[in-house]
């Protein structure tokens, strides 16, 4: 079968023959495989029959990548982006958007949906995340019969089951292809200081000798030294294998990795990537030049070496996107968000370490997070084959855990379902007592456990329920399970429920101005650090008046959120007044990405807000702060 002038591979056209049967498909294949080139069929095939398409993505990195490759293949007047924080042409026949925005709109049943023929599940094995993975569960038991599903990963071990838990609680086919064969072949390697480029099996034989004080009967738990081994060093061993992509597992690590592989002078200055920056920055705002991390960029881009992460502007990682789309960069460290379904692969991987901070403590990645990063290694149609560099620390070594990492993407899906407010609110709201019964054993972890009879067995959640709609009552959001007027308002916020109804589903935003009014909502979705530093606060009467009616709320005053309340004034105040992201930057040791986002969140919640509230004077407040912190972000945020 041709398709985009294109010989399509056997899986991908029992893909979508399966499309063509109107099943759902789950799809695991390999990083550069070809799996989105299923996604373009459905999405070519449905806008000529007046139907809608929605694309789900689990970063708003990829929702922004994938709409502008939409907008250019399709028009941008057929594509419609939702990210919470940013609505683009809601109507649009395709619609991107992040999977929390989807999930959203299935629960409350949004008639937006109706013509909806299939939502495209990209990096499907996000199901497997603590904090996020019940939006995967939520959004599949929660869409309607009629849409179709098409799940894409790069493997799913236990496809099968997956498969059969969907079309047991929807009622339809679901067709499981899978496909192991890489593109492009991937060797992979290790570096270790003292061996250099090796196997891990010679890494095993050399730890396992003992040190001289070992042998001599000193210190008989130490195992044999070794220094760290150095990035630089093996870029240096690899010199023929560039383009690389360096993942780091800390934004400063990236930034300091880059300057010192730069300060080598290993590479030549290459004029076209001075002339690109000069002409890409020429119309930006001038604080832009003045932030550290532009000025490294600046000094070492035009010899190649690049790094990208969470904490940078917009505007700067689209530069180094660019650049390395161009095949202009040799070599670029970056934070593992690179390798989340962002399409740029390189002929080699490097990997700082197979250990990681995954925000709670140190821990050995698993499979699937490796098979991400070495996925990226190998470009289709360019290389003949794909490189990947493992950096082993002795100190840390285990060889068969590392094995068993790199051998095989071992891990399954597992269910990480679990009840919110906002489910329950909208379980009650849509749904009658036996309803709910059914759907409350519809999760992924029911069926693991009870297969074919989950419908008529009792969970976990049933009893959760339970607690919550006790709770709920108690707090005046439900009466004899039916919505109160407070109850109507949380079941149209999606985190922070009661905390957002006790403060504006209530008379208490009713003695608030509308500083007092952003302040609030910027002090809920704050995430305190304990590293974050304000150089500068505003510690105005407004702000105090502020925390003295939080501290004496019935609810508010245990709330360890709002003791951040005068620090966060260092960006809100100045936001309030009109002053731009670089001035805000001044006043905290925050990276401007991370401002970014936090005034995004912000937006998101003003924008949840004024949803769900029937007071005019309110949607009024409200209207005023979203205009404030979108002319804070209008120079240095872009789609």
């Amino acid at each position: 079968m041709q398709y985009k002038g294109l010989t399509l591979d056997k899986f991908q056209e029992d893909a979508i023959a399966a499309i063509e049967a109107n099943h759902s498909v789950i799809v695991s294949a390999p990083t550069g495989s070809g799996k989105t080139l299923i996604a373009d069929y459905i999405i070519e095939r449905d806008i000529k029959k007046g139907l809608q398409v929605v694309y789900t993505a689990p970063i708003k990195a990829l929702s922004n990548q994938k709409y502008k490759e939409f907008s250019r293949d399709y028009g941008e007047k057929n594509i419609g982006l939702l990210t919470g924080d940013v609505v683009k042409n809601s109507s649009a026949p395709i619609l991107i958007m992040t999977t929390e925005i989807y999930r959203n709109m299935v629960l409350a049943e949004d008639p937006a949906i109706r013509e909806v023929s299939y939502v495209i599940f990209d990096e499907i094995h996000y199901i497997n995340d603590v904090e996020r993975g019940y939006v995967w569960e939520e959004s599949i038991i929660f869409s309607p019969p009629h849409i179709r599903m098409l799940c894409l990963s790069a493997t799913i071990p236990n496809a099968d089951e997956f498969a059969r838990w969907i079309a047991k609680i929807k009622g339809h086919e679901v067709v499981v292809v899978q496909h192991t064969e890489r593109p492009v072949p991937l060797h992979v390697s290790f570096y270790d200081a003292e061996l250099g480029i090796t196997t891990l099996a010679k890494i095993r034989e050399l730890s396992e000798i003992p040190d001289y004080h070992h042998s001599m009967g000193k210190y008989r738990s130490r195992p044999r030294y070794a220094r760290p081994p150095s990035h630089t060093e093996l870029i240096r061993g690899i010199k023929d294998k560039l383009p690389c992509i360096f993942f780091t597992f800390s934004r400063i690590g990236c930034q300091q990795n880059a300057k010192e592989l730069a300060a080598k002078k290993w590479f030549q200055p290459d004029a076209r990537i001075s002339t690109y920056i000069r002409k890409k920055l020429e119309n930006a705002p001038s604080g832009v030049n003045q932030l550290e991390s532009t000025r490294l960029l600046r000094q070492i881009l035009p010899f190649g070496i690049g790094f990208h992460h969470a904490g940078m502007l917009p505007i700067m990682k689209e530069v180094v996107e660019e650049l390395f789309g161009q095949g202009l960069l040799k070599v670029l460290y970056t934070t593992e968000t690179f390798a989340v379904g962002i399409n740029m692969p390189a002929k080699t991987v490097c990997i700082e370490s197979l250990r990681k901070f995954d925000g709670i403590t140190f821990r050995l990645m698993n499979s699937k997070e490796y098979f991400q990063m070495a996925g990226r290694a190998g470009r289709r149609g360019l290389d003949r084959e794909g490189f990947v560099f493992i950096m082993i620390e002795r100190r840390e070594f285990d060889y068969a855990k590392t094995k068993k990492v790199v051998t095989s993407d071992t891990e399954p899906i597992k269910s990480q379902f679990r009840l919110s407010i906002n489910t329950v609110l909208n379980l009650v709201k849509q749904h009658n007592t036996k309803e709910i019964d059914e759907i409350l054993g519809k999760n992924f972890d029911a069926f693991q456990k009870h297969g074919k009879d989950l419908i008529q067995e009792k969970t976990e959640n049933h009893y959760a329920f339970e607690k919550y709609c006790q709770k709920l009552t108690k707090l005046g959001y439900l009466t004899d399970r039916r919505l109160t007027e407070k109850g109507e308002f949380a079941a149209q916020i999606y985190s922070d429920e009661i905390i957002t109804g006790e403060l504006f589903a209530t008379d208490f935003y009713k003695q608030l101005n509308t500083y007092q009014t952003l302040l609030v909502i910027a002090a809920i979705c704050y995430e305190s650090r304990e590293r974050t530093q304000f150089h500068h606060r505003f510690p105005t009467q407004d702000a105090h008046r502020l925390q003295h009616l939080l501290r004496t709320h019935h609810y508010t005053q245990k709330d360890k959120r709002f003791e951040d309340l005068i620090d966060i004034t260092a960006i809100i105040h100045p936001c309030y007044e009109g002053a731009n992201l670089f001035v805000l930057a001044k006043n905290t040791s925050l990276q401007e990405g991370d401002i970014i986002r936090f005034l995004r969140q912000i937006l998101d919640r003003i924008r949840q807000v004024r949803s769900a509230t029937k007071d005019h004077h309110l949607t009024s407040t409200l209207h005023d702060c979203q205009a404030r912190v979108i002319n804070c972000l209008k120079d240095v945020d872009v789609v």
